[in-house]
């Protein structure tokens, strides 16, 4: 029989993150003060994260050992499979070999409880008693309230409104692990109130979200925020997914031509390309890599590469990055985890130098992509990650055109066990494929920092 999964034991759970910053043929931009545009140093995210993140943020070490502790907690579903889509590749006819690394084995569904574990570890070590974050679709905050709960936390998670009342399972699960969920924006925070002000039917964002969430733990003696993406440390703490991918491969016997990843703020797309992408810079291979964005939302296609805020009510250092504007709101999309007007600092700057691509799909397409990916290899993908399917799709049918053989590897960030009304929703063709104009695009990005 061929083999289908590729499966490591719990021995080669990896023993430290990869942080690529040192490895990098460029010097990243630093964040800046917005009041004196100098750069800010590590005492600018004191308010917020803990030493130990805080140190992890700005490190130059390529290695950060991962306490064992973590690591205990890691091998509920770590090592997660890596697959080949052998019914896919049928399907489409392709001498392409298409592999995805499923993310969506572990607890909550996706790959965030790679970063909500270490996370929430670091802060109980510190003596924090309760965490605050934002979600989109929320497999961040199901994360994040999944962590707390393993380390004794309180967990406060402000949903983007449109994704509470599109995902109540999302919510519920939040809820089942012990966390307090606010539809955002809300009246509890300042930031909230000033939207509601303005927008009394705001359908939220996460750069609304986060405001709040930052507002909420800097107001807090006993609190601290916690990010799910964008940052340096975050994605760091991600690469655990490509580390075993790398190992995987080689017991299929292949290694990736092309390594592709859904996008909105950066972490799964690192956490998969990042180990791949060294292997580029360090040892001389030549993988192609392909971020993938929803056209609703076109931060690294159509965006600016500039300074600008993370959050929307201008309370972050400023952050060299692809951007829309923070005070741009998505649309309500149903890929919830991509709605971000921003993206990761070094996925922006990796993006700008050329070394990783960019492609943007419609809402239907992607849809279209994940439904026969289901009806092949059995497995419903989530919204998000169905914006990396559908390039990995036409990347195969790319090779059938061309008539070559390539290797596709992508990540499978998560199940849509909980995201079946959007399903529904394109079965019955009631989805809408939203498209920004220039025109849109260059009102948003009036309102960036001068």
């Amino acid at each position: 029989m061929e083999p289908t999964k590729f499966v490591l034991g719990d021995e080669h759970i990896p023993q430290s993150w990869y942080n690529i910053v040192p490895d990098l043929p460029f010097a990243l931009e630093p964040p800046l003060d917005p009041a004196t545009r100098e750069p800010v140093g590590p005492e600018a995210f004191a308010p917020i994260f803990p030493r130990a993140i805080i140190e992890q943020e700005v490190t130059a070490e390529s290695r950060v050992p991962i306490p064992e502790e973590v690591r205990r907690i890691y091998a509920l579903w770590r090592p997660t499979p890596l697959f080949r889509a052998r019914r896919l590749e049928r399907l489409l006819d392709t001498p392409a070999r298409i592999y995805y690394k499923y993310e969506g084995v572990s607890p909550t569904g996706s790959h965030k409880p790679n970063t909500a574990v270490p996370q929430a570890y670091y802060n109980r070590e510190e003596g924090v008693r309760r965490l605050t974050t934002e979600t989109g679709a929320g497999q961040w905050g199901s994360s994040l309230a999944f962590a707390c709960r393993q380390f004794g936390l309180e967990c406060t998670v402000y949903m983007v409104r449109v994704s509470y009342d599109q995902k109540p399972y999302r919510r519920i699960m939040m809820q089942t692990y012990g966390a307090n969920v606010h539809a955002s924006p809300t009246d509890l925070t300042q930031a909230g109130r000033k939207i509601l002000e303005e927008h009394p039917d705001s359908p939220g964002s996460l750069g609304i979200a986060i405001s709040e969430a930052v507002e909420d733990a800097v107001g807090s003696e006993d609190a601290k925020y916690s990010l799910g993406s964008v940052l340096n440390h975050v994605l760091l703490h991600q690469t655990v997914i490509g580390q075993e991918a790398i190992e995987q491969m080689e017991l299929a016997g292949e290694y990736p031509d092309v390594v592709v990843g859904c996008a909105g703020g950066g972490s799964n797309f690192g956490g998969i390309a990042f180990p791949f992408l060294r292997e580029n810079l360090v040892n001389g291979r030549s993988t192609r890599f392909v971020a993938v964005e929803p056209a609703s939302c076109p931060t690294l296609t159509k965006g600016r590469f500039t300074y600008d805020f993370g959050d929307t009510a201008g309370t972050t250092p400023l952050m060299k990055m692809y951007t829309l504007g923070h005070s741009f709101v998505p649309a309500g999309i149903h890929a919830g985890g991509l709605r971000y007007h921003g993206d990761s600092p070094i996925l922006s700057a990796l993006v700008h130098e050329g070394l990783v691509e960019a492609r943007a799909y419609l809402q239907n397409e992607t849809f279209e992509a994940g439904v026969a990916f289901a009806r092949a290899e059995g497995i419903v993908p989530a919204p998000e990650v169905n914006h990396a399917i559908k390039a990995a799709m036409d990347l195969a049918l790319e090779a059938r055109e061309a008539g070559e053989e390539r290797v596709i590897l992508f990540n499978m960030c998560g199940h849509g066990h909980f995201d079946l009304a959007a399903y529904e929703r394109y079965l019955a063709g009631k989805l809408v494929d939203l498209e920004l104009s220039r025109e849109e695009i260059d009102r948003a990005l009036e309102e960036l920092p001068t």
